[in-house]
């Protein structure tokens, strides 16, 4: 299990293999220096409701993973989460997808 540190105060703990997705679109975003909003749902072991950040380029950020190799990346999941992060409501943290292919 992996984690976001926000502005210093906050943490926001992940699956390193979604964390590694999320840091792809995060990464984009903040490349182009695009704000915008991260959603997600509490885990069972917090108080449940969900949660939403803003994230901006001038706000510091750190990924943190378990796992020291990097998973293989779902482009799909990629393109869903991209999607979602141009959207007005911001990323919205999804389930992955299998990839279907085409053979």
């Amino acid at each position: 299990m992996g984690y976001i540190n926000y502005d210093s105060t906050g943490v926001l703990h992940i699956e390193d293999r979604a964390l590694a997705h999320l840091k792809v679109v995060i990464a984009t975003k903040l490349r182009r220096n695009e704000s915008f909003t991260l959603s997600w749902r509490h885990l069972d072991d917090e108080p449940g409701g969900r949660s939403t950040i803003w994230l901006h380029p001038s706000i510091p950020l750190r990924f943190t993973f378990d796992e020291p190799e990097p998973p293989q990346l779902n482009a799909k999941w990629i393109e869903d989460l991209m999607h979602s992060a141009n959207s007005s409501g911001g990323i919205q943290l999804v389930d992955e997808v299998a990839e279907v292919s085409d053979v």
